[in-house]
């Protein structure tokens, strides 16, 4: 359980400063990796990044519409995903600096992650011509969901259509595609659970509570009250692994956790810090219950110094945000991912605050 107490007021967080995601951000797109604050080219782009900084300006134009910066980058990162999405309508993920596409068709978690960020654009998105852009990538992609099989490609789908739905309430055919996504992570958390592990896989690894979270945002939609607990059961169970002391550990990336093991400890990412701030808005949105908007509080403050080293991963001198923390430092690379599972947890935070 979270204490009684609001650990901070939104006016105690840092001041906005997106000069790195400026400083990342091209015509083209934003660059995903970083030497220090320098933009590393040699690694080009990804839609991944892209689709977090999509999502990243829909929550700052959110958050204040007349926010110039995220105006001009929201075009970009858009027009990066149009540029990246196939005849066929699947998306590919990487492009090299010098504009070349690498592959034919990029990973269902990719897949996911770009209709998620699509979802919100179409439902919350700042302007007509952004929103309609969106809404014929959407369809373009669309036909391709009921085929995915990756667990976490089906998640932030579903997170995506509710928010498309959202925005054409009702849609019975959509939510019919939520209900057939949902019931099978239904499916895959009832043939992982044991005693002692309420989870839909039998390890945990990266992106853990973008799970629960689907289960939140399709209860959201649907009102089926098995996905509600089930949601917030697997949201317990995570939270047990991931909180100590009322700090957040994220599952390390060097080992994971799997059944019947240990957690690794390090090294811990932003990205999986910044799906828990998502969890516990949409379950405090949800249900109204404090403790949700404390867990929020908590996990965010992760990047700020309440975490196993007591050190800051964002940086008030760069707007950036250091790509993980390490058993003796934090990891002084600041790429796109890290800053912006920072920046997206800080809107995220801050308009919580405000609901």
């Amino acid at each position: 359980m979270a204490s009684n107490t609001i650990p901070f007021r939104s006016d105690q967080m840092p001041d906005l400063n997106f000069k790195h995601i400026v400083n990342l951000t091209d015509l083209t797109g934003i660059i995903q990796h970083a030497l220090f604050s320098m933009p590393n080219r040699k690694e080009g782009y990804c839609i991944d990044d892209n689709a977090r900084a999509l999502f990243f300006t829909v929550l700052a134009c959110k958050f204040n519409r007349k926010d110039e910066i995220a105006q001009s980058l929201l075009p970009v990162y858009l027009g990066f995903i149009h540029f990246m999405q196939s005849d066929d309508g699947y998306f590919c993920n990487f492009l090299t600096y010098a504009k070349e596409i690498t592959e034919h068709r990029g990973s269902e978690d990719s897949f996911g992650r770009t209709m998620m960020a699509l979802g919100f654009l179409i439902n919350e998105g700042p302007s007509h011509f952004a929103v309609k852009t969106g809404q014929e990538i959407f369809a373009k992609a669309y036909p391709h969901v009921s085929s995915l099989v990756s667990i976490r490609g089906m998640a932030n789908s579903i997170i995506g259509i509710c928010q498309y739905i959202k925005y054409h309430y009702p849609d019975d055919r959509k939510t019919e595609m939520v209900v057939t996504l949902s019931d099978k992570m239904i499916a895959m958390y009832k043939a992982s659970k044991r005693p002692g592990w309420s989870w839909f896989e039998p390890v945990l690894t990266y992106d853990n509570a973008m799970l629960p979270l689907a289960l939140l945002n399709a209860y959201e939609i649907t009102q089926d009250e098995e996905y509600l607990t089930i949601g917030l059961e697997a949201m317990a169970f995570l939270e047990s692994k991931v909180f100590v002391d009322d700090k957040c550990r994220p599952v390390g990336n060097r080992g994971w956790y799997e059944r019947g093991g240990k957690p690794a400890q390090f090294d811990q990412q932003g990205i999986d810090v910044m799906a828990m701030v998502l969890l516990y808005q949409q379950a405090f949105r949800i249900t109204r219950d404090d403790q949700y908007l404390q867990r929020m509080q908590q996990a965010y403050q992760w990047f700020i110094g309440e975490n196993d080293l007591g050190l800051s991963l964002y940086d008030t001198s760069t707007g950036g945000c250091a790509d993980g923390l390490q058993e003796d430092a934090v990891n002084l690379n600041q790429g796109a991912e890290s800053t912006l599972a920072y920046w997206i947890s800080h809107m995220v935070v801050v308009l919580g605050l405000s609901e």
